[in-house]
This record gives structure tokens, sequence and C-alpha cells, in this order.
């Protein structure tokens, strides 16, 4: 695909990018090994750090500016996009502060003798990254393996070029050496040919199921470690004892931020009965009170998809739904009379498990409301998933939610909140939604080599 902006309030093609050769890619490869074996990252952390710091005061500094890059390429309201820059200043400063405590020698007791693990940086991380948050993404796989010593290389989303080549230029200007991360204008056979090469040592992708398939395969052909971030089909389950109104009007906001295109975002409401009609009747009102418009107006409260594809892929999954038997109980279109990629906020109803909507990840506006007995129908309907990020539960009965909390198939869950994220906390899922971790002392462990030291003690 060719990398253009084009803005998706309006479908009007701002610039396209030129794609770098296999010549371009190679003279990339070269000097971020060169990187790798310098100084610079062999040596002293503190160097690294540095540029994380500045980093962090840079994109602190201009939140604005950013956010209007983010707004205009990817549709993302504007007050969000301030919060995507704001949260990326905060996971640089996060792993400038934090860097060289987790990467410091731990110390294991043993019989053998003196014994302790190193951590060292191992080489070329290469990472392919979605447009739906198009500078955190990158910050969440730049900033720790910066930290570590490893050289980053990056394919991003053929339609956020802009942002792709704002961050690398973010990253030079907070004093970061040639090769330590470089984004190259790509196609995925020139991924694949990076991801072969013997000075790669990691790979790292955020996106969809399929797209992780086959770069995990790629990697594991060559033996190479990666880390995967995929899809979500999140869970937001409101029991009987819940404040509904926090509940309707928190699963509302968790459902079409970022206009429903997150992987974390809630997609299936499983409701208890005893609440159910309350809820949906609530949670309705604030699908109709959302007003559709220019991502760039402070009063917008739901922005366009990304892409003109994007509403093709919804407009079918919700008419498949039905089709299949789902009830529509409110909206379920594209916005017609826009020349945007706007769609209807849309609730359905009435999913069997034979419907194919059941299993399927819907990255748009649309929610799908589910209603069970008890804890236990919840907690198997909730687990009923191909995937298995995050999720929700909203209760009072803190005893309740721990249970509920540690019986949940996925790497995160959230009480009384919708899933959120933190650079402090771990990030990351299980089932089809991928391996590995990102963010926290988790997060920079993962391509680092924990190398094992053994001082034999004397006989």
């Amino acid at each position: 695909m060719p990398y253009q902006t084009i803005n998706p309030f309006n479908n009007k093609l701002i610039k396209e990018y030129q794609t770098h050769n296999d010549k371009q890619v190679e003279e990339a490869l070269s000097t971020a090994h060169a990187l790798y074996k310098s100084d610079w990252a062999q040596g002293d952390i503190k160097q690294r750090v540095k540029v994380l710091h500045k980093l962090s005061e840079l994109m602190a500094s201009r939140v604005d500016e950013l956010a209007e890059v983010v707004s205009t390429e990817m549709g993302k309201l504007i007050g969000q996009s301030r919060g995507e820059v704001q949260i990326c200043a905060d996971i640089a400063k996060f792993y400038a502060e934090k860097a060289e405590e987790f990467l410091k020698p731990v110390p294991y007791k043993s019989e053998l003798g003196e014994a302790w693990v190193e951590h060292h940086p191992i080489g070329i991380i290469m990472a392919v990254e979605p447009w739906n948050f198009p500078f955190y993404q990158l910050m969440r796989v730049l900033a720790p393996n910066l930290a570590s010593g490893n050289s980053v290389i990056v394919k991003h989303a053929s339609i956020v070029p802009h942002c792709a080549e704002t961050f690398e230029k973010l990253v030079a200007e907070a004093g970061a050496p040639k090769g330590a991360y470089t984004n190259l204008f790509i196609s995925q056979d020139q991924v694949a040919s990076i991801i072969d090469d013997d000075r790669v040592q990691g790979v790292a992708l955020t996106g969809s199921e399929k797209a992780g398939a086959i770069v995990a395969a790629r990697a594991a052909g060559k033996l190479k470690k990666s880390t995967l971030e995929l899809g979500g089909n999140d869970v937001f389950a409101v029991l009987d004892d819940a404040d509904i109104d926090k509940a309707a009007k928190a699963g509302a906001q968790a459902r079409v931020s970022n206009a429903g295109q997150v992987c974390t975002a809630a997609k299936r409401f499983i409701i208890h009965e005893k609440v159910a009609d309350e809820f949906l009747k609530k949670f309705t009102e604030h699908f109709k009170a959302l007003k559709m418009g220019d991502p760039l107006d402070k009063s917008t409260t739901l922005g366009p998809l990304s892409s003109a594809d994007a509403v093709k892929t919804l407009s079918k999954q919700v008419d498949d739904a039905v089709k299949h038997g789902a009830k529509l109980h409110f909206g379920g279109k594209k916005v017609s009379d826009n020349p945007g990629n706007f769609f209807e906020p849309t609730i359905l109803t009435h999913i069997t498990r034979d419907n194919p909507a059941y299993f399927e990840e819907f990255f748009g506006p649309v929610a799908q409301v589910y209603v069970v007995k008890n804890d236990e129908e919840l907690v198997k309907l909730a687990n009923d998933s191909h995937y298995g990020l995050g999720g929700s539960l909203f209760t009072t009965d803190m005893n309740r939610a721990r249970k509920l909390a540690s019986q949940i198939e996925t790497g995160m869950v959230y009480v009384n909140s919708p899933t959120d994220t933190a650079a402090e906390l771990p990030f990351g899922g299980v089932k089809r939604s991928g391996f590995g971790r990102e963010l926290s002392d988790l997060g920079i462990k993962e391509f680092v080599n924990q190398k094992l030291v053994v001082l034999a003690a004397k006989s």
C-alpha cells in the first residue's frame, strides 16, 4: 500500500510519501548494527536515558502541535490526541528514571558460588506498528529498547506516515545518534527480509491477528524472539450490585473512545439480568447523545474511522451479524451524508454463539450486549473468546471483584474502570491477543540478554 496522509474527516489527500528501497534498508541495518556494537549501546546507560529525558521534555512542550498531527492524520478527537502525546512523554520519563534500576544485576543464591544475572542489549529490534495510537505505539517500543541499548527499526502503518516521520525527528532532536531509531516506509516483503537478517535479534508487532501470525512465523523460522500485541474482544461486565449510572457512562466512553478503534476497548458488554434493562436504557442514551464531527472541534464526541476501508469492514460485520440473528438495537450504518469516514454508534443484542459476530473483533463504535443470570455464566461467557487482552468489572463488592478478576482469562482486568494504560503497568494479553509484555519492568526485559554469571565457590 502507498504511504499517504489522507484526512479521514473529509477524505482529502494531504501528502504522499516516497518509499525506501532495498539499498536504503541495507544502509539502515548497517548503521543500526554498528551503533549496537559501539559504546553507545554497550557503555554507560546514563548517556541513553539522557536522550529519553530530553524526548519526554520535547513531547510535553509540544502537546498541542503533535496532537493536531495525530487528529488530522487518523481522526482521533483532539483531546484524546493530547492525552496520547502526554502518555508518550510519561513513558519516556518513566524509563529515563527507572531503566537503570530495572537493568541492574540481580543476585541469586547458589551453592555453586557467587551468582548474578546481568542485562545486556541483543541487537536490532524490528517493530511493526499500527495506526490507531501512532505515537504511543512507537514510544512503547522505543523507550525500553533505547534504554537497554538495542537499536530500533520501525515500519509504521501506511496511513500515518506523517506521524512516523515526526516521531523519528523528535528522537533525533532529543540527541539519539543515527541508528538508534530508524523509520522505514517499506513493503511487507522488505519487512520479511529484515526479520531474516542476522543483525536483527527481535521482532515486536502490534496489529491484527493475521499480521501477527505472519510476522511471528517468520521470526520463529529464524529462531528469533517476538512479542505480539494483537486484537481484543474485551468484556465489560456489570454485576447486579454495580452503580449503573457510573457503569453506563464508563461503558459508553470505553466503547467509543478513539471511535472504538482500540484493541482494549470494551466490546462485549456482559450484564447481570437484574440490571440489564436499566443498563441498556442508560447506555443507549449515552450513545444517542454523541456528536459526530470534526475531530479538531472540542465539542465533537465521536470522530471518523481512520479510513474508508475501515468503514466498509465494519459495515459488513454489522450486516452479517444481523443476517445471522442479531438484533440491531441502535445505529448500524455508515453516515452517508458526510464525505468523511463516519459510522453510527451501534448496539447489537441477541447475539448467539453461532453468529460470526460472537467471536469477531469490531474495530469501531459497535457494542455487543449480552445478559447473564449469575457470576458463573459471566465467567463462562467472558472466557469463551479467541482473545484475551483486557477487561472490566463493575461492582461494589471488592471480594467478588477479586475472585472474578482472577477467573477471567485475559492479560489485564480493571475493576470499576475501563481498561487503561500507564507507563508503570505491564500491557499485554493471552490467547490470540498475543504474547509478551510492554511497559513497566516487564517490558524492558523482553529484548535483553539475561546473562547468568557464576564465580565458582572455593573448594
